[in-house]
């Protein structure tokens, strides 16, 4: 393998991200990804740099949320490939190890351990980075099945929409993931293939569609709109048309 193994950090003490940061500078064969205190930003991280490895603190007291919820939330959006999770926590409590490696961690070190250090949870990594690289290699060389792709896209664009804060309690929010996978497929689709699907009219399914943008404008987290929603927005209207929005969607699953 020649290329570095990645790796993304969910830390929330800063003297020890340093000491991540400061040992990883020195490698070659290692490059982190990403820093974060905030197991929501993590997620975000871990899908859009699909990092190799994560090192996980379990207990974020100083960020936001904590290591258990993200990796409940790392298993259900479903990854090309599952980065290996390695988790470093002070909490020594054996229900908690056993909880953390039923969602998924590969490993736990715990920081009051004899001869914990940064350094060594790099090195354990790094000494596993031929086998951890060679299974996503196995992941990305193994043939799509039917259906899978279209399967892999919706759970994307869910966590896409989780990001602007369209509740998934809105009608037009299922409505808009399936109109832009269909305009993936073909660019001709109309919204009456959702319609006689579901036995509603077109119009109810456009009106259903455009409220939850609206909604979701209306009562959003401004910042979070600003940074996840990237298309340009009339000044006037203040809201995306449906069209502006699936359209945005579908040319950034194309392009991606």
């Amino acid at each position: 393998m020649d290329r570095p193994l990645t790796i993304l950090l969910v830390e929330d003490d800063v003297a020890e991200c340093r000491r991540f940061d400061d040992y990883i500078d020195g490698l070659e064969d290692v490059q982190l990804v990403a820093t974060t205190n905030n197991a929501k930003q993590a997620l975000e991280h871990a899908t859009d740099c699909q990092p190799d490895a994560i090192i996980l603190d379990l207990e974020l007291h100083h960020g936001g949320g904590d290591g258990l919820s993200f990796l409940l939330a790392l298993r259900r959006i479903e990854l090309p490939y599952t980065p290996l999770v390695l988790v470093t926590t002070h909490n020594i409590h054996s229900m908690i190890h056993a909880q953390a490696r039923r969602l998924g961690a590969a490993f736990i070190m715990a920081k009051t351990q004899e001869g914990y250090s940064a350094e060594n949870v790099v090195d354990f990594l790094r000494d596993a980075r031929e086998v951890i690289q060679g299974e996503r290699q196995k992941v990305s060389d193994a043939p799509e099945l039917p259906g899978e792709k279209q399967k892999r896209q919706q759970k994307k664009l869910a966590a896409e929409f989780d990001r602007l804060g369209i509740s998934p309690k809105l009608l037009g929010r299922n409505y808009l993931i399936e109109y832009i996978l269909l305009l993936i497929e073909d660019p001709s689709s109309t919204t009456n293939i959702i319609a006689r699907k579901h036995g509603k009219t077109d119009k109810s399914v456009q009106n259903a569609m455009q409220n939850a943008i609206n909604t979701t404008w209306a009562n959003g987290d401004i910042e979070d709109l600003a940074k996840y929603y990237t298309a340009r927005v009339n000044v006037d209207r203040g809201v995306p048309t449906t069209a502006e929005f699936v359209c945005h969607y579908r040319d950034k699953f194309l392009i991606g």
